[in-house]
């Protein structure tokens, strides 16, 4: 299903995004159906960069496998910026991966952070910020 057919099945009216999670998406998203994650992360300079605005509670997401199709819709709750190195223990639980915690989600989000900054030219370091997002799944 595409996001703009799950988007009118859902009744829900208003704008949304439609997107996949950077690194294995469907791994992600498979955790995001099972109420496991309930939160993500993104780097802050890339959104600067791109001149896109961080995310703000109360706006929609189509949730995107590896394939672009749609599998649920979420409700963003939540956006905290703040450095790498002061991400709580209570964001990487509810990123839902690995043990959940927060040596794992330091571990795995620094390598993810080091490559997608990479990508652009710029470094990572411990004060590098970060956008955490808490979400809700609302649909289906």
């Amino acid at each position: 299903m595409t996001a703009e057919e799950l988007w009118k099945k859902s009744g829900l009216t208003g704008e949304y995004e439609a997107w996949a999670f950077g690194e294995a998406p469907d791994k992600l998203a498979q955790l995001v159906l099972q109420g496991v994650k309930t939160a993500t992360c993104s780097a802050y300079d890339l959104y600067e960069i791109q001149n896109e605005p961080i995310p703000q509670p109360g706006e929609y997401s189509i949730i995107l496998n590896s394939r672009e199709e749609a599998l649920c819709i979420i409700r963003t709750l939540k956006v905290t910026v703040t450095e790498f190195d002061q991400v709580p223990e209570s964001h990487a639980y509810k990123e839902g991966e690995g043990d959940r915690s927060l040596e794992y989600w330091r571990r795995v989000h620094e390598s993810f952070l080091i490559r997608e900054l990479a990508s652009v030219h710029l470094e990572f370091d411990g004060h590098t910020k970060v956008v955490c997002e808490e979400f809700e799944v609302v649909y289906p």
